[in-house]
């Protein structure tokens, strides 16, 4: 052959090669920037959202079974006995990523947070107890008789759910929040010591291990797994058989200790924390928190510490695996295993923050689904915000639109997320590049705020405008140190601590300026539907000029006034 020649069919294979490395590139480019529905969530690209259930009651865990079906516990309503609550099983019947069928197969069911399948069966907290039911081999649908696996859970106090995951050999795994926030004589109160022992660790503030196999099993101190656990809501076994949990980091460190928490250290400490939890660990609650700019866990107020520089009994206290922003309140954690998304995604834990409330007098944060890289059961990377934008355009616990509470991976590799503010549950799956790189949430436009529907606003007229304006400064603990919004929220709208300062009905009072005034004097030892009391002047020493300005400010905040 020519040498022409060979150089003409080499520069013609040159080409072709060129033409279909270039075609392969556009198609993988293609993949990654494929535009879809994302249900309003902001996502990475190429990854695509359904509403795959709406409005079914307050969500929180969730299990993905076989079939396309979705077993959901929903907690009562405290305040609306109307709301459903217990087990749901939901089915997507033709492939279209929402649920046609949503059942509730037994009435009149407590219900609560923590679910899982296990050999056939489904595991879900009612109230003070685990309960099953078997699925039927046909079409895994729960029936047949309630068999109580375990009884007698505590939940009174702070922490009242019961997150459950069940390993491989059969052992069932079950939280037990505590029932203060820092072990103090008196719960939440500015200056109160800890107590010492802590007495409620008998029966809170771990994780429990018992049999799932077996029935008719009772809570108490027998079965400690790990201790010095807070709150753990999000709890999982990895493919390996590892224990995870996600702490709830303590509250109130500036409101409770303004002498040694500025309100900037209050907003970040203490971490959120990754657990990797072996039998006998104690990682250090109450006496100790992790501090995430120091790596470490130092000693709690309440114990003798001096705003992060003592450690004492801490140095021997299991560490956390990972660390994530304060008060962001991780409540579910699900490790992705899959092969739809992407392959940076094996191995990784997704986690899903319920949002936050003690952040004030900062923006509230969270709210949000992270995804951990992890490998061998340790991080390998810093996490990414991977779903973002559910609580709308006010990020506050009790203004968001939604607040994930539950994840599950299902057999396809799609991810669930619920929502226990409006009880609806997403639906996440992937149409990208199978090699794409690891990307956080892309932007995505932003709901507007709702209208104010059907409340009046009414608000006294005539108030010294000079004056509220100073009670505003003092009411963000801009002066003086009093940070009323840790407990109030940074416009009154209320946390799950402290009573919303907007709403028509006050608790104590009519709501005149004296009777605020006298409130803020004396303070409220003992509140009639929340656990924090109010400590007189907010903990700090007020002068009587500040607490009128305080007064007259929360007088003149509008009012919501119900229908």
């Amino acid at each position: 052959m020519a040498p022409i020649t060979i150089r003409i069919l080499l520069g013609m294979a040159a080409i072709s090669a060129i033409s279909a490395c270039g075609k392969a590139s556009q198609e993988r480019d293609a993949e990654t920037s494929i535009q879809c529905d994302t249900a309003g969530l902001a996502l990475p690209a190429g990854f695509c959202a359904t509403v795959f259930a709406d409005k079914i009651g307050h969500v929180r865990h969730i299990v993905a079974g076989e079939d396309g079906l979705i077993y959901a516990n929903s907690a009562p309503d405290r305040e609306d006995g109307t709301v459903p609550s217990g087990l749901a099983v939901l089915q997507d019947a033709n492939g279209d990523g929402k649920a046609e069928r949503i059942e509730r197969p037994f009435a009149r069911q407590v219900g609560g947070t923590g679910i899982a399948v296990f050999r056939g069966r489904v595991f879900l907290e009612s109230g003070n107890r685990i309960i099953s039911y078997p699925l039927d081999d046909a079409h895994h649908q729960p029936g047949g008789a309630e068999q109580v696996v375990v009884s007698e859970l505590p939940t009174e106090g702070d922490h009242f759910s019961h997150s459950i995951a069940i390993a491989a050999d059969g052992s069932l795994f079950v939280t037990s929040g505590s029932a203060t926030n820092a072990c103090q004589t008196e719960n939440r109160k500015a200056g109160a010591p800890g107590q010492t022992p802590c007495a409620e660790k008998a029966l809170r503030a771990g994780i429990w291990r018992f049999d799932a196999t077996k029935t008719d099993q009772r809570f108490s101190t027998d079965g400690r797994f790990a201790s010095g656990i807070r709150n753990a809501v999000g709890l999982t076994i990895d493919g390996s058989g590892r224990l995870f949990a996600m702490q709830h980091g303590r509250d109130q460190l500036h409101e409770n200790w303004p002498a040694l928490y500025s309100a900037k250290q209050g907003q970040e400490l203490p971490a959120e924390e990754l657990l990797l939890v072996k039998q006998g660990d104690d990682f250090g609650w109450p006496e100790c928190y992790y501090d995430p700019g120091q790596r470490k866990r130092v000693l709690a107020p309440e114990y003798g510490g001096d705003g992060g520089k003592a450690v004492g009994p801490c140095a021997g206290r299991s560490e956390p695996v990972a660390a994530f922003p304060a008060h962001w309140a991780p409540n579910a954690i699900a490790v992705y295993e899959a092969a739809q998304f992407p392959s940076v995604y094996r191995g990784g834990m997704f986690i899903a923050f319920h949002g936050s409330w003690n952040r004030a007098p900062g923006p509230q944060q969270g709210f949000n689904v992270v995804f951990q890289p992890m490998r061998d059961g340790k991080p390998i990377g810093p996490h990414i915000v991977f779903a973002d934008d559910f609580a709308g355009p006010d990020k506050a616990s009790g203004k968001a639109d939604y607040r994930p509470s539950g994840l599950a991976v299902a057999p396809d590799g799609a991810l669930y997320i619920s929502d226990d503010r409006q009880g609806r549950i997403w639906r996440i799956t992937y149409r990208g590049s199978r090699t794409a790189a690891l990307a956080g949430a892309s932007p995505t436009a932003r709901r507007p705020s709702p209208p104010v529907s059907k409340a009046a606003m009414l608000a006294p007229s005539g108030v010294d405008a000079e004056k509220i304006a100073l009670g505003r400064r003092l009411y963000r603990g801009e002066l003086a140190g009093a940070s009323c919004t840790g407990c109030h929220g940074a416009d009154g709208e209320g946390t799950p601590v402290g009573p919303s300062l907007v709403d028509a009905e006050w608790l104590w009072s009519k709501g005149e300026t004296a009777d605020i005034r006298r409130a803020i004097k004396d303070g409220i030892p003992k509140p009639k539907r929340f656990p924090s009391p109010m400590p007189p002047m907010g903990g700090v020493d007020l002068t009587p000029a500040q607490i009128d300005a305080i007064a007259a400010y929360l007088a003149s905040v509008p009012k919501r006034a119900t229908n």
